[in-house]
């Protein structure tokens, strides 16, 4: 599985002491892991950013990030 460099994604921060050093949206403490866990549930990104208190600018960043890095992945097999 490919893991994504979160330090290129402008969208997020890691704090160390700011829950636990997660990558989180940045000035909030909602982690990364949680957007991604709630869409697999099949929350929209509506209902996360209603359910969590954050924007659907930041929400859409994050994905953005994600899909152009796994674009970019090299492919295995």
């Amino acid at each position: 599985m490919t893991r994504l460099d979160w330090s290129q994604c402008p969208a997020v921060e890691s704090i160390p002491g700011k829950v636990s050093g997660a990558w989180v949206l940045k000035g909030t403490r909602m982690p990364v892991q949680t957007i991604f866990e709630n869409l697999e549930a099949g929350l929209s990104v509506k209902e996360i950013t209603e359910v969590f208190d954050v924007t659907e600018q930041e929400v859409k960043a994050v994905l953005h990030f994600a899909t152009q890095s796994l674009e970019k992945a090299p492919a295995y097999g």
